[in-house]
């Protein structure tokens, strides 16, 4: 299956700043960062990693002078994996700083642990990129082979590797390794996350409540761990790209509901091999879930690459009207009902009503129609 970025490094690169690109692991960085040195090959280009052992005893030292007489004979300066190189911000910032119009770009798989090392040094003097798993709009294949796939694309997602591979043995083989390595590498290593039982139980969970409001409390419980444990591990869950957050939209009505979140997965392939359901749609009880949480996640990676600077929520009342997603952007609200069966919604006319302000309206979103709306 062919697949391509919308979003492109070379789109992205400004005068002064350095390029931040984030993303998972093996969500295709690498690979696009080599793809943009390689058409400036004509150019004098530094490329290494962040296992580049003299690479990090160059930036530990901080040292201005050794910096910039580092940099000074390259155009372009690229490093992979910059999370693993310890005050590499600063010493970036006296670069960017001193030679503006260098072409700096890091790739990093976590946004913790760049957002610590690298982009506080550089707050001004940044732009970042994030690759996530592919969008339907990125996939090259005609709307009938879209339709085709999608249960493929609920139960496997859309990683590189996952698009690439026939066989659904192989598929399966992927995403098992792939959680080991978000759950049990990355994750674990990180400080105040020592046990990874919990953070199993933690995960399932949410898993488990794709599509329904989540209780800190009833977590809590299951994992025999207190709130602010809890917490913790779930926000660290969002900054490694294993999760996504939707909080609820309100304008203080009396009968809104303002304080309750949602989950959902980056990617569904991910979610399913976490429980390890990887059945097809038709033997499964959480088709709705499936649904809801592909939907939301193709109109998030969609309004990121076309840049919308959308936000996104979903609405629900006291008296459990709601709608599943509500875009927020340029002061409208758009809302959207994820619908895999059954059609009617009895919050539709509730929530246009309260919002008319707002021209709000509201569009069911099924099997038949689904595609106008992510591409």
């Amino acid at each position: 299956m062919q697949i391509q970025r919308l979003q492109k490094i070379d789109d992205h690169i400004t005068r002064g700043r350095v390029l931040i690109i984030y993303g998972p692991r093996r969500i295709g960085k690498t690979t696009a960062l080599k793809d943009y040195l390689s058409r400036n090959s004509g150019k004098n280009i530094f490329f290494s990693t962040g296992d580049d052992i003299k690479l990090r005893e160059l930036f530990m030292s901080q040292d201005r002078s050794s910096l910039l007489s580092f940099a000074k004979s390259y155009e372009i300066i690229a490093i992979d994996e910059a999370q693993q190189i310890q005050h590499l911000g600063l010493g970036i910032k006296m670069i960017i700083d001193e030679y503006p119009d260098k072409n700096i770009i890091l790739t990093g798989s976590s946004s913790f642990e760049i957002a610590q090392n690298v982009g506080e040094p550089l707050t001004g003097r940044h732009f970042t990129l994030t690759f996530l798993p592919f969008a339907q709009s990125e996939i090259l294949v005609s709307d009938f082979e879209l339709k085709n796939n999608l249960e493929n694309f609920l139960i496997y997602g859309s990683y590189p590797e996952v698009l690439r591979e026939i066989s659904k043995h192989d598929k399966e083989k992927i995403l098992q390794e792939l959680v080991s390595s978000y759950l049990f590498k990355d994750i674990l290593a990180l400080d105040k996350i020592k046990s990874p039982d919990t953070l199993l139980k933690i995960v399932r969970a949410l898993a488990f409540q794709v599509g329904n409001e989540v209780s800190f409390a009833e977590l809590s419980k299951l994992a025999q761990v207190d709130n602010k444990t809890v917490q913790r591990y779930i926000n660290i869950l969002e900054k490694m790209f294993v999760i996504k957050r939707l909080t609820s939209y309100s304008r203080n009505l009396r009968n809104e509901i303002s304080s309750r979140s949602k989950f959902y997965f980056i990617d569904l392939g991910i979610r399913n091999a976490v429980i390890s359901q990887f059945n097809s749609l038709e033997t499964r009880n959480d088709i709705g879930a499936l649904w809801e949480n592909f939907i939301f996640m193709e109109m998030y990676k969609r309004s990121a690459t076309k840049e919308e600077f959308a936000n996104f929520y979903f609405w629900r009342t006291h008296n459990n009207l709601e709608i599943d997603i509500v875009k927020e952007k340029n002061g409208s609200l758009e809302g959207y009902e994820c619908k895999w069966k059954e059609r009617n919604s009895k919050g539709v006319k509730v929530f246009e009503e309260e919002y008319k302000s707002e021209n709000a309206k509201v569009e069911i979103i099924s099997r038949e129609n689904y595609l106008k709306y992510l591409i």
